[in-house]
């Protein structure tokens, strides 16, 4: 990990001051959050943990060890440990796409491959990084994220820790982060955040479900929110398309051509997306862009699943098959499952 960290600074330095000032802010960032994190079972031993972190702590450690014992996912160090970090987010990420498109801006570094994201650990250092990018032309948003994987190169260090800023989340969704974020820990392509998330989101999704089995309240309440989660998808997946018939038309038109269908969003939202009025309000194609790599591959990766006998095992397996592919080969493998029954259709069934 050190030494990793050490040559991935020096690569950096032939980059720039820019690139290198991303990753010292990163790293510091890193490791900031894991000398806050302690073993949870110091956290449990300690009289001064309040009752219900402790409840939540004990509960976190039953889904991680459900996470390699039943969904074949990484069995290390990783959630074995918890950190208050005093804020309300892991890390910003900063978004951008082009004022008439949805091709994500991608930040591309040694080692770690490239993202369609950039994170920084300081709200104000990501929102100089947005207004830089705005001043440039782009479609930009900061997004709060409560948690992020370091693709189990941090197991020297302790592992990535549970965090303050999802560990209050309900059963299920605790459940889906963990599992989620394990997962990046088991297959992660460099060039592809949307092949990358979508498998995330799968195993989130199955492993949630399989995880609430035989608890049908906690179960219900999970659904109802994905289901809310869903009707805000469909809109937002209608909004992105009709935006991409009118970038895909005369020059001239588009400004206007947009705004109205932004506008009509917004007027839809309320009844068609309750809940979701706030992100229709401040969404631009950033948004559009990161929320379609984060769910248009879902249904492929969870027919996948099911190809494979819901075996977790050859799913994994079969994922980690495609990842040596070229990015338009693994693509069009994917694609190509996505046919059959509406079963596992994320209409009715979508991640967060």
């Amino acid at each position: 990990m050190i030494r990793r960290l050490l040559l991935s600074a020096s690569l950096l330095a032939l980059a720039g001051c820019s690139a290198v000032g991303h990753w010292s802010q990163a790293a510091g960032g890193h490791l900031g959050i894991t000398r806050a994190a302690r073993p949870v079972s110091d956290w449990l031993a300690d009289p001064a943990t309040p009752a219900d972190l402790a409840a939540r702590l004990r509960l976190s450690q039953q889904m991680r060890d459900f996470a390699s014992r039943e969904l074949a996912l990484p069995d290390n160090n990783s959630y074995r440990r918890y950190a208050d970090l005093k804020r309300s987010a892991a890390v910003y990420n900063v978004i951008a796409a082009p004022e008439f498109g949805f091709t994500l801006k991608t930040w591309c570094y040694p080692l770690m491959g490239c993202a369609g994201y950039q994170g920084w650990f300081e709200l104000d250092a990501a929102k100089q990084r947005a207004d830089a990018l705005k001043a440039e032309g782009w479609e930009v948003q900061v997004q709060p994220i409560p948690a992020y994987s370091t693709l189990g190169w941090s197991r020297l260090l302790g592992g990535d820790p549970l965090l303050n800023t999802f560990i209050r989340y309900t059963e299920g969704e605790l459940a889906a982060m963990i599992f989620h974020e394990l997962a990046h820990q088991r297959v992660y392509v460099s060039d592809d955040t949307g092949f990358n998330e979508a498998y995330a989101s799968a195993v989130e999704l199955i492993g949630a479900r399989r995880w609430l089995a035989g608890k049908p309240e906690a179960l219900t309440a999970f659904e109802a929110g994905r289901e809310r989660r869903a009707r805000f998808l469909a809109l937002a997946r209608d909004g992105r398309e009709r935006l991409q018939a009118v970038y895909s038309g005369p020059a001239a038109s588009r400004p206007a051509g947009k705004a109205a269908v932004m506008a009509a969003l917004r007027q839809r939202a309320p009844t068609e997306a309750p809940g979701y009025e706030a992100w229709f309000q401040r969404a631009n194609n950033a948004n559009f862009a990161i929320l379609s790599a984060y769910s248009d591959l879902v249904p492929a990766f969870m027919r996948l699943f099911e190809q494979e006998g819901r075996d977790w095992v050859k799913f994994h397996a079969a994922v980690e098959r495609l990842a040596p592919l070229p990015r338009d080969e693994r693509r069009a493998t994917l694609r190509g499952l996505e046919g059959g029954s509406d079963d596992t259709d994320p209409a009715t069934r979508q991640t967060r």
